[in-house]
């Protein structure tokens, strides 16, 4: 049973469809979108960081991961809809998410009341998770995206924290919520390296005998 947010993609990429057809014709390329979503992404992270004391940036920050989610989804759909995927884009993809991520969680550092070791851990799995998805495509099989501790999961993790911190939630209860969200992300990590190795197998398996 998959259990992840990501799950949820084909019906966030419907209710976007429709700006699908005022970036047609309009000159921008995918690749601008996902350059322009790490962009803001370094500009809101860094914010953050040199005014982690006001509230309302992290009142606004449910509302900056979902529009990240959003860019996300556009730059993938319009690059496949326009015929515009690139090798490129690909790896601007993957290291635009990357950096983005850094610059978005890291800042919780300075508000959340758990020590800086548990949003660290967090993010080195994260990290690790991602790397496990993309070694999927170095044994022939396909990018990894399988959950339960995703790309979108971890916005929805990291929007909820925000919110606890904002509603002053007891350090305990966040620091619980940290360490699901490790063991969590310890089995997307094994997950994610388990299908490319199975994926692999049956390529190998339905590969014709050259004999």
């Amino acid at each position: 049973m998959k259990i992840s947010v990501y799950q949820l993609k084909p019906q966030f990429q419907r209710l976007l469809s429709p700006l699908l057809g005022a970036l047609q014709g309009s000159g921008i390329t995918p690749n601008q979108i996902t350059l322009f979503s790490m962009t803001l992404c370094l500009l809101y992270g860094g914010a953050l960081a040199l005014f982690a004391d006001h509230t309302i940036l992290w009142r606004l920050y449910p509302f900056a991961m979902l529009f990240r989610m959003a860019l996300n989804a556009i730059d993938g759909m319009y690059a496949n809809a326009s015929g515009m995927k690139t090798r490129l884009g690909a790896l601007l993809n993957e290291i635009c998410d990357v950096i983005s991520d850094l610059a978005l969680y890291l800042p919780l550092i300075l508000m959340l009341p758990v020590h800086p070791a548990w949003i660290i851990a967090v993010l080195m799995l994260a990290m690790l998770s991602e790397f496990a998805g993309v070694l999927g495509l170095s044994v022939g099989a396909a990018r990894g995206f399988q959950g339960p501790m995703g790309k979108s999961d971890r916005a929805v993790l990291f929007g909820s924290l925000s919110l606890a911190g904002v509603c002053a939630a007891p350090a305990s209860w966040i620091s619980a919520v940290l360490s699901l969200s490790i063991l969590l992300s310890v089995c997307t990590v094994w997950n994610r390296l388990s299908a490319a190795l199975k994926q692999q197998d049956e390529t190998q398996d339905g590969a014709p005998d050259s004999r």
